[in-house]
C-alpha cells in the first residue's frame, strides 16, 4: 500500500476521480494557524530513495510546482504546508520508480451566537453556522472535484435550561426562559469532525411564582401556612379561594399564614411580579376542610390508666358545643358549653361529678349533646339525647 500520512490530521477520505483512489487529508483548523505535513515512505523497491516533492499548479494544470528533494533516505516529509494537493516521486538506484498523491484542506467551520430578542416570556437566538467547501482535482485533466461535506448543529446553555429543537433550528425561541444567568452555546460540526463554537452571557430577568401549603387539609378552623419560592419576585398578590380579599404585599414574606374557617374545597392563587413587571403565577389546586362531624361515645373508663379515661365528644370541623350529662335519677353530674378556642381546648368529662373530686359512680349516665358546625349545620336532633356507660 501507498504509504503517504499526514501526521496530526483528524479525518482521511479518498478522491472519487477514475483509475486511481488518492488520500485527501482533513486538518481541524479552529484558530487559524494550523498547517499540515506529509510523510512518505516507499511502498516498495530497495533503499535508500530519493523523495522528489511537488504541488499541484492551477495553472498548469498539473504539479508543476517544485518544493524540494530528500535524496538517499528511507523516508521523506513536508511540513508547514498550506491547502493544495501534492506529489512525491519515490526512486531507488535500482531503476524502481513510483509517486504518490495527496490532497490538504484546512477545515474551519463557522459558528456564530448571538441574543436576537427577549421578553418576559422568551429568549430568542441567533444563530449562524457555515462549513468550507473544498475542492480537489482531477490529476487527467486537471477538472475541479467537490468533496462533500455536510453540518451539524446544537445549541446548548450552561446551566442547562430548555432549547426547542436545538440541532433543527438554527435561531430557536424557548418559552421556557431561564431562572438563572446562563451562557448560551452554539457548536457547529461537519463531516470531519471540525468544530466551531460561539457563545454569549444572557443575563435573566425572568419571575416564577411557587409556593408551597402545609397542611393542605384539615377540620376547620385550617390554618394554612403558604410558604414563598417564588424567584425574582417584587410584588405579590394572593387569592385564598375564600370571602377574604386578595392579599398584596410589596415585599416578600418568608411564610404568611390563613385561615379557613367554613368547610369546603379552596383554590390558591399566588401572582408576582417582578421589578422589571414580568408576571407569573401559580394555582394551588385544592386545599379540603373537613365537613362537620360527632361521634359519641357509648362507654368510658375514667380509672386513671390513661386509657379512655375521659368521655369526649369527637368532633370534626364543629364550632361550638353544649354537653349535659346527667344520672339515671336525673341529676345533673356536669356540664360544659364552649365555642372556638374555648371549646377546641375542651378535655371532656373525667367521671367526677360536677367538677369535684366525688366520683360518679358506675352505670348508665344519659346526655343531651347541642351543637353547631363551622359549616352551620345544627346537631340538636334525637340522636344527640342517649346513654352510655361508666366503668371503674
Amino acid at each position: 500500500m501507498a504509504q503517504l500520512t499526514a501526521p496530526g490530521s483528524s479525518a482521511v477520505r479518498s478522491t472519487s476521480y477514475p483509475g486511481q483512489a488518492d488520500k485527501i487529508f482533513i486538518y481541524c483548523n479552529s484558530s487559524g494557524t494550523q498547517l499540515g505535513t506529509l510523510s512518505a515512505a516507499s511502498p516498495g523497491g530497495t533503499g535508500p530513495f530519493d523523495f522528489s516533492w511537488n504541488m499541484w499548479d492551477d495553472g498548469a494544470k498539473d504539479f508543476a510546482t517544485f518544493i524540494k528533494t530528500d535524496a538517499a533516505v528511507l523516508n521523506s516529509s513536508i511540513t508547514d504546508i498550506g491547502e493544495g494537493g501534492y506529489k512525491v516521486r519515490i526512486t531507488d538506484g535500482s531503476g524502481y520508480d513510483t509517486s504518490l498523491i495527496g490532497w490538504v484542506h484546512l477545515d474551519s467551520p463557522y459558528a456564530d451566537a448571538r441574543l436576537q430578542n427577549f421578553t418576559c416570556d422568551y429568549v430568542a437566538m441567533n444563530g449562524t453556522a457555515a462549513i468550507d467547501t473544498f475542492y480537489y482535482r482531477n490529476p487527467a485533466n486537471g477538472e475541479s472535484v467537490k468533496l462533500p461535506n455536510a453540518i451539524a448543529f446544537l445549541w446548548s446553555s450552561d446551566p442547562s435550561s430548555p432549547i426547542p429543537y436545538p440541532n433543527i433550528e438554527i435561531d430557536p425561541v424557548t418559552f421556557s426562559p431561564p431562572l438563572e444567568d446562563v451562557v448560551y452555546k452554539l457548536q457547529v460540526t461537519d463531516s470531519f469532525l471540525c468544530v466551531s463554537e460561539s457563545s454569549f452571557p444572557y443575563t435573566s430577568i425572568h419571575v416564577k411564582a411557587d409556593f408551597t401549603v402545609d397542611p393542605d387539609n384539615g377540620e376547620a378552623p385550617l390554618e394554612v401556612s403558604f410558604t414563598d419560592n417564588s424567584i425574582r419576585a417584587a410584588h405579590y398578590e394572593w387569592e385564598f379561594g375564600d370571602t377574604s380579599k386578595t392579599l398584596k404585599l410589596a415585599q416578600p414574606l418568608p411564610a404568611i399564614t390563613h385561615t379557613y374557617y367554613r368547610p369546603d374545597e379552596y383554590s390558591v392563587k399566588l401572582t408576582v411580579i417582578s421589578d422589571q413587571g414580568c408576571v407569573d403565577s401559580l394555582r394551588y389546586d385544592k386545599i379540603v376542610v373537613d365537613p362537620s362531624d360527632l361521634d359519641i361515645p357509648n362507654v368510658f373508663t375514667p380509672n386513671g390508666d390513661g386509657i379512655n379515661d375521659f368521655f369526649i365528644v369527637a368532633s370534626t370541623s364543629i364550632r361550638s358545643v353544649n354537653v349535659e350529662i346527667y344520672s339515671r335519677s336525673g341529676l345533673l353530674v356536669y356540664s360544659f358549653s364552649g365555642e372556638g378556642e374555648g371549646f377546641s381546648g375542651w378535655t371532656g368529662w373525667d367521671g367526677n361529678v360536677n367538677n369535684s373530686s366525688i366520683k360518679a359512680a358506675p352505670g348508665i349516665y344519659f346526655y343531651i349533646i347541642r351543637a353547631r358546625g363551622w359549616d352551620d349545620i345544627i346537631y340538636d336532633s334525637r340522636e344527640f339525647r342517649g346513654f352510655f356507660y361508666l366503668y371503674r
